[in-house]
């Protein structure tokens, strides 16, 4: 095991921190990403994912370190459901922050410290990796990725209120036991919209999340996520976590100035255009142009919608969680 990587991190001295593995075809490299781990890490959970290579079983029969635990799913539940599994089993057995890693080699060990310090710190909830800060690392990340990468990451800022946030796919993480405890761990997305899911889950809490720099890795392991595939599925589950992020924030659990803006800039822009339509089919139908008046009267009604609604947008922007959650909950 590795002793030290040059930087010491705050929850060497204090926090047990433990490390969730989900592994599925990744035997070429599990044991490796096993052995590269710090010592000051108390424990690291490898989640068998129904893994037809055997990974749980190689790590149990070659790995010596008391703080290795294997867990097995009876089933294969998917990246989202492996990772749940050893939140669960490290949070039951007394972590309190808790870092998920790859097991195919790609997440870099000596970055632990950057994931693990903002939480025990108390200055975040909830850590996540972005491989966009440094512009010439992006070079080496294939060109469909980066703009796949850009759309999805927009649709996630819309959907999870996390407006600062970028890379969302990126599953190097890091949260606290204690905000795991308040995950409705049976809503979560299980299969490949699960780091984006959780995003929007954590929003609902009014959790704190932290991008954190890293540079883009790539080793032999293929993706399983392919972004022409999944886009317009995430697009849909994008849509239906933003309805019901809007409904619990704006209405369910309070009514701002902003729930006014989005109600009342939505009625005039529908208003507008539905106007609009109707003095342009009636003109037309009567072979006349349609009238300033009238042109002005459906305009004006679509012209202060959309300046409510930007309102309503600019105030849900600055609204992203800023005070960590996690103390509030011991």
């Amino acid at each position: 095991m590795s002793t030290s990587y040059g930087e010491m991190t705050l929850a060497a001295t204090s926090d047990r921190v433990a490390i969730v593995i989900p592994s599925y075809r990744v035997s070429r490299h599990i044991l490796d990403v096993v052995a590269g781990l710090p010592n000051w890490i108390w424990r690291v959970y490898v989640v068998d994912d129904r893994c037809p290579d055997g990974s749980g079983a190689l790590v149990q029969s070659q790995c010596t370190d008391p703080r290795i635990r294997v867990v097995f799913n009876e089933v294969n539940l998917g990246v989202g459901g492996a990772v749940m599994a050893g939140y669960a089993q490290a949070a039951a057995d007394g972590a309190d922050i808790i870092v998920k890693m790859d097991g195919d080699g790609q997440m870099d060990p000596a970055l632990l410290s950057r994931f693990v310090d903002p939480i025990a710190a108390g200055e975040a909830d909830y850590t996540k990796g972005n491989r966009f800060y440094d512009l010439s690392q992006i070079g080496q990340m294939p060109r469909i990725r980066i703009f796949g990468n850009a759309g999805l990451s927009f649709m996630t800022k819309i959907s999870s209120g996390y407006w600062d946030l970028f890379d969302p796919t990126n599953g190097y993480t890091a949260i606290h036991a204690r905000v795991v405890s308040k995950l409705p761990m049976e809503k979560i997305s299980r299969r490949y919209f699960f780091e984006t899911d959780i995003l929007f889950r954590l929003n609902t809490l009014r959790a704190v999340v932290v991008d954190v720099p890293m540079d883009a890795k790539y080793g032999d392991e293929e993706s399983g996520l392919k972004i022409g595939r999944i886009f317009f599925d995430f697009l849909s589950k994008h849509a239906r976590n933003t309805g019901k992020r809007i409904f619990y924030n704006y209405f369910l659990r309070d009514l701002s100035l902003a729930t006014f803006e989005l109600v009342g800039g939505l009625a005039l822009l529908f208003a507008g255009l539905v106007l609009g339509a109707w003095f342009w089919i009636e003109a037309s139908s009567l072979g006349v142009p349609t009238s300033a008046g009238r042109v002005m009267l459906s305009a004006l009604p679509v012209i202060l919608g959309l300046q409510l609604l930007l309102g309503f947008m600019a105030f849900d922007i600055a609204s992203v969680p800023r005070r960590a959650i996690h103390r509030l909950l011991r």
